[in-house]
């Protein structure tokens, strides 16, 4: 049988939370929203848990800062919200999403199953985020954004070092499935990356991008077209 929820006392809960859910320190949790069991929000950041003694829920508890949920989100199972995070109205997180201190995430933006946002990371509203999207610290999303299922975005273009530089992603900008956005560009508003495309430089606004590296090949115009179906792709 699932054991009950952890909710700290300091905690301020509106919403549903089901057994086995934790909620940990001055975490606010919006009306109409359900925590799903087994999820955790508030959770500690790394310098703070290496100094727990014995890591107990109640530890954990009364160092952490808590974090924000807004009203109508749901955050389903397995799901690691930490502390210092704020998820607006409406946002939705799949299974196993692991969101880290300082991220923001915007009104009625979904987030799939195994994506992680990685340091402090920021996403606007109305977003789709498919599932096992990588965003580390640093990258900024626009409001209206698609990326595709394991799309990853990188902040240190010489691995390991401390140059790190953030990506930014225009609003209305459509990623790819498995594209990969090399750190310190800019994806321009409305603009679209291929699947499996790796952008190694700034891509215009309303511009369609393909290949290895990334070149330009059309227009937003003619993207929406062809999405429609005005304008068919050639077989062969």
């Amino acid at each position: 049988m699932s054991r009950v929820a952890f909710v700290s006392s300091r905690a301020r809960v509106l919403g549903r939370v089901l057994p086995g859910a934790v909620i940990l320190g001055p975490t606010v949790v919006g009306e109409r929203s359900l925590i799903d069991s087994f999820a955790t929000l508030g959770y500690p950041k790394r310098s703070k848990l290496l100094e727990l003694r014995e890591g107990r829920l109640e530890e954990l508890d009364a160092v952490s800062n808590g974090c924000s949920v807004g009203s109508w989100c749901l955050i389903r199972r397995g799901c690691v919200v930490y502390e210092d995070v704020t998820l607006m109205d409406g946002t939705e997180l799949g299974h196993n999403v692991l969101i880290r201190s300082g991220s923001v995430v915007g009104r009625n933006t979904r987030i799939g199953t195994g994506t992680q946002l990685d340091g402090e990371v920021v996403v606007g509203d109305g977003c789709s985020i498919q599932s096992n999207v990588y965003l580390p610290h640093l990258t900024r999303v626009g409001s209206n954004v698609f990326i595709g299922p394991g799309a990853s975005v990188m902040n240190d273009r010489y691995p390991p070092s401390d140059r790190l530089e953030g990506v930014e992603i225009g609003d209305g900008a459509v990623i790819g499935s498995g594209a990969l956005l090399v750190a310190g560009i800019r994806i321009g508003r409305g603009a679209v990356v291929a699947a499996g495309a790796v952008v190694t430089r700034d891509v215009p606004d309303e511009a369609v991008v393909v290949g290895v590296p990334a070149r330009v090949v059309g227009t937003r115009s003619e993207y929406d077209l062809k999405r429609l179906g005005v304008i068919r792709r050639p077989r062969g």
